[in-house]
């Protein structure tokens, strides 16, 4: 559908692409890139400053985006944009010039279409010419306007990546000053704290060290798939007994059925995709966005009908299977699987 910040955003890194795909020299230079700063060395290359400029476009748009990006201390891609180079990469490999254009309009027509066969059974039912014309209506709504659900996080995002730079710039006049150690320190202490060391310029490093233990203590716990806002676990088991003994169940929230070489992929970094690939990991966010179009089919851990993983599977025709427990523990990366989107399961081949 138009109107939709998230996923456009996997369509203009493909234009990205279109711009370095005739330069063999900076793509040349893209796969060996490991500097933060490569955008400014761009430009001793030939068509640098172009390549550049497409670069910084979509970094002025969407470099607030990151995986995990509700978490302010994440690292935003315009803080590394070295992050979006694999994805650069797979997408000139995988896909032809014009490739975002040619993947919106086929989406657009694949859409119509299911729409003229749900309006030419309506008219078949009593009524059914009023019936057509008023699903018809509530199609153009809901197709008009649905992009627009997506726009309240982004806006979120982009306030918090100023509000990021804003406290960042404190950090690094305690990192000069020698207050702290390093800049990624400020990022255990609340807002609270960090204000009072940055008026007084004392600080407890014991503070520091001991919430490093209890992160590292907490990172390597496994959460509950279901928690109520009281704090009361939920637990259950899928009900299928149909399915085969190499049938792993999850929630049906893309239709279609497809097979492919299964990616487990934790890090947009490790994102050397192959055309028909299917993406498994434990959550996507919007910023799993751009590999969205270079994959055929999605399995994630945690999710449901209404969170991004389905949303976008859906808005790209992706069959995908989400709340699949220990999916990425019972799949092994490079192995074959089929991906039942209609009736919410996986099979490993």
């Amino acid at each position: 559908v138009p109107n939709n910040i998230t996923s456009e955003m996997g369509l203009a890194l493909l234009d990205v692409a279109d711009v370095i795909r005739p330069h063999p020299e900076v793509i040349a230079y893209l796969q060996q890139v490991q500097d933060e700063n490569f955008l400014d060395k761009l430009m001793k290359l030939n068509s640098g400053q172009e390549i550049r400029d497409a670069l910084s476009a979509f970094l002025n748009t969407y470099g607030m985006r990151c995986i995990g990006e509700i978490d302010i201390t994440r690292t935003r891609w315009s803080e590394n944009p070295t992050i979006l180079v694999p994805m650069i990469l797979s997408n000139i490999k995988n896909f032809e010039p014009g490739a975002g254009k040619q993947e919106f309009e086929q989406g657009r027509q694949e859409a119509l279409e299911k729409e003229q066969e749900l309006l030419d059974r309506l008219k078949q039912l009593p009524d059914g010419t009023q019936k057509a014309e008023e699903t018809k209506r509530r199609i153009s709504l809901m197709r008009n306007y649905i992009g627009y659900r997506e726009y309240p996080k982004y806006g979120i995002m982009s306030r918090y990546f100023v509000y990021k730079q804003a406290l960042m710039k404190e950090v690094e006049h305690l990192v000069q000053a020698n207050v702290l150690h390093e800049k990624e320190d400020s990022y255990y202490l609340t807002f609270q704290e960090l204000r009072e060391v940055v008026r007084t310029h004392t600080l407890d490093y014991s503070l520091i060290n001991k919430r490093k233990e209890e992160y590292s203590f907490y990172e390597k716990l496994t959460p509950p798939r279901v928690i109520t806002s009281d704090g009361e676990i939920i637990v259950g088991k899928y009900k299928r007994e149909h399915l085969s003994s190499k049938a792993i169940a999850g929630l049906a929230v893309s239709s279609g059925v497809i097979e492919g070489r299964a990616r487990v992929i934790f890090n947009l970094e490790d994102a050397d995709l192959e055309d028909g690939d299917i993406l498994v990991t434990s959550f996507t966010d919007p910023g799993w966005t751009p590999l969205f179009v270079s994959i055929k089919g999605l399995v994630t851990e945690v999710g449901g009908l209404m969170t991004h993983g389905a949303v976008i599977a859906r808005e790209y025709g992706l069959p995908a299977v989400i709340g699949v427990e220990n999916a990425t523990r019972l799949i092994k990366d490079g192995q074959r699987i089929r991906v039942n989107g209609t009736e919410g399961h996986v099979e490993i081949l």
